[in-house]
């Protein structure tokens, strides 16, 4: 009859020994792992958060950073062609006849240049009337003088409405004689 005992005492050791290994630390070595994934996964979330913007107008802001279709551009045009003398000392009288046309974006600029067409007019007579063939003759020549016709409209546009009104002015025909 001791045997059955025996086996009994020798089952209650083996469940003993089974409760002690679950019962004992794990591995350094598994325990520094596990630490070292979890403190991996941390430094991850954390430049993740770190680095997502936490403004609530972000969106706005990259929205807004995309540039913006301009406004459809407006035309207009002065009417007849400005017909002036060249200052020329020899070969006798020279004439330009040059075709002007105003670009805005603006339709209330389109207005205020419409209103102020005849100064306009004056301003420009003045300025092509000053001209001399030679300052013409090449494309940077008549390049300067479109420029210094635009400035000239957007200082008179200015000066009257307070804003330039005008982005382009553009040659629509150039002829010179």
């Amino acid at each position: 009859m001791e045997l059955p005992l025996v086996a009994a005492a020798a089952d209650k050791t083996k469940k003993s020994a089974d409760k002690d290994k679950a019962a004992k630390p794990r591995s350094p070595l598994l325990i520094s792992a596990l630490i070292a994934v979890l403190a991996a996964g941390a430094a991850g979330g954390g430049v993740w958060y770190f680095t997502q913007s936490h403004d609530e107008k972000a969106p706005a802001k990259k929205a807004a950073a995309k540039p913006a279709v301009p406004a459809p551009a407006q035309y207009f045009g002065l009417e007849p062609p400005f017909v002036v003398n060249l200052s020329s000392s020899f070969d006798g009288p020279r004439y330009l006849q040059v075709e002007v046309q105003l670009m805005t974006r603006d339709p209330a600029a389109l207005e205020a240049l419409k209103l102020h067409a005849p100064a306009i007019r004056a301003k420009l007579l003045m300025l092509f009337s000053q001209v001399e063939p030679a300052q013409i003759a090449d494309r940077a020549g008549k390049e300067k003088l479109q420029a210094d016709s635009l400035a000239e409209v957007q200082k008179l546009m200015k000066a009257e409405t307070g804003n330039n009104s005008v982005d382009e002015l553009l040659f629509t025909s150039f002829v010179t004689q």
